[in-house]
């Protein structure tokens, strides 16, 4: 038995994904269990990802109240990346703005349950698509920054989703598209748009991902720490940042800083 603050899955490309699940100090190969029975137990204490104290709930997967509204990686541009606000001189962390959003981001096009555009720093590939459970993606484009990223992304969502339907995905159920073709008609009909903020397009090279699920499921129940403390049976695979279990599917991600014991 294991005992530790829940973290992200950390996952590795692979012929299947390897996934490891961080607890406190150490980590969990996770795909040894699969067809396995395993449990998580939430012991009832929460501790804040940054300051580590103990709090009654999270917000943005993990943080206090306080840190919530005083860190970067927690602000609005995060989750909207075209309000950028760092050439204003209102970033709440200039050198960690430096570090992730002044970087060179990339669009693309992924599968997840449906095609959907996205955008992401360029050292996140293919990290960015595993944590989506994408089947399938390919490079559109970079370009200089997250805020020139996010003002492509939010003009090719008005004729594409951005989103991704999460039980769709694990229940691997989607449409399979020529990533290809579809990535040579955006660069055509939005050349004014691409050329506009200096995107450098790219080759069209295709990512393909296999997760180690040994079964889908067909119907979607979610577990939740704080109606079920304890969650798990036979560990039937793993996509995104969900376990899915014969029972139940949870997304580890949500409950970042929860204490919880594992048992398998």
């Amino acid at each position: 038995m294991k005992i530790g603050i829940l973290r992200k899955l950390r996952s590795k490309k692979d012929n299947v994904i390897q996934y490891h699940l961080p607890i406190g100090d150490e980590t969990i190969d996770l795909n040894q269990y699969i067809g396995k029975p395993f449990h998580l137990e939430f012991t009832g204490n929460i501790y804040c990802l940054d300051t580590h104290k103990k709090l009654k709930k999270t917000y943005g997967q993990g943080y206090s109240w306080e840190s919530y509204v005083t860190l970067a990686k927690c602000d609005q541009c995060i989750l909207r990346p075209h309000l950028c606000h760092y050439a204003l001189g209102t970033c709440r962390e200039p050198e960690w703005g430096e570090k992730h959003c002044l970087q060179p981001h990339i669009i693309y096009l992924s599968l997840t349950s449906d095609l959907k555009v996205g955008i992401t720093r360029k050292t996140q590939i293919p990290t960015r698509w595993i944590d989506q459970g994408a089947v399938k993606a390919i490079k559109l484009a970079e370009v200089k920054d997250r805020l020139t990223s996010g003002k492509i992304e939010i003009e090719l969502a008005k004729k594409m989703s951005d989103k991704t339907n999460w039980r769709n995905m694990l229940k691997n159920e989607y449409q399979d598209v020529d990533l290809i073709k579809i990535k040579k008609d955006i660069v055509e009909s939005q050349k004014d748009l691409l050329d506009k903020y200096g995107a450098q397009i790219l080759d069209d090279e295709i990512y393909e991902f296999n997760y180690p699920v040994e079964s889908y499921p067909q119907k979607i129940s979610a577990f939740n720490f704080h109606k079920s403390p304890l969650v798990g049976g036979v560990l039937q695979g793993i996509k995104g940042q969900y376990l899915i279990f014969d029972k139940g599917v949870i997304n580890i991600r949500k409950f970042q800083g929860y204490e919880v014991k594992v048992e398998s």
